[in-house]
């Protein structure tokens, strides 16, 4: 058995110390450890998109960054972003657009696309498009996905009007 690391983070606010072992993903630490199921583990070759968490204020593939790699910084997971409101928007345009579908990559979606609204403001539906490719939705529900990210581009656009 190998030895156990100890782990020092924030997650969605809330500072944990733990030990781990050094090979734990993070999305399995999160999801095992802390209880957070939101992200979910799906390809595990960081391809679906649907493991994807906030670290450090960018996103990455929980299936492809170590646990370890999380010491001392500060994690987001669809559950701190859903509790504190920041993309509520988002999930409204999500449901309004018929955009959840299975549900099983939205957690991941609403990470990425939550990076978009706040990094490029004034992107196109085709950046839109190419941003979330990384996302797999398995339902093949792209174009409710993307029109619910455009109409949320689209609305904080005439809010800052």
């Amino acid at each position: 058995m190998a030895d156990l690391h100890p782990l020092h983070v924030t997650v969605n606010g809330q500072a944990h110390r733990c030990s781990i072992a050094p090979r734990t993903h993070l999305v399995d630490f999160l999801r095992e450890d802390l209880g957070l199921k939101g992200s979910h583990l799906g390809c595990e070759h960081g391809v679906c998109g649907a493991c994807t968490v906030e670290l450090n204020g960018q996103i990455v593939r929980g299936c492809l960054t170590l646990a370890v790699q999380a010491d001392g910084g500060s994690v987001q997971t669809i559950e701190g972003l859903s509790q504190s409101g920041v993309i509520r928007d988002l999930q409204q345009a999500f449901v309004a657009r018929n955009a959840l579908q299975c549900g099983f990559c939205t957690s991941g979606m609403l990470m990425a696309a939550k990076e978009l609204v706040e990094t490029r403001p004034e992107a196109t539906r085709a950046e839109v498009r190419e941003w979330i490719s990384g996302n797999y939705c398995r339902c093949t529900g792209y174009h409710a996905i993307v029109d619910a990210i455009c109409d949320v581009l689209r609305q904080r656009k005439e809010t800052q009007a």
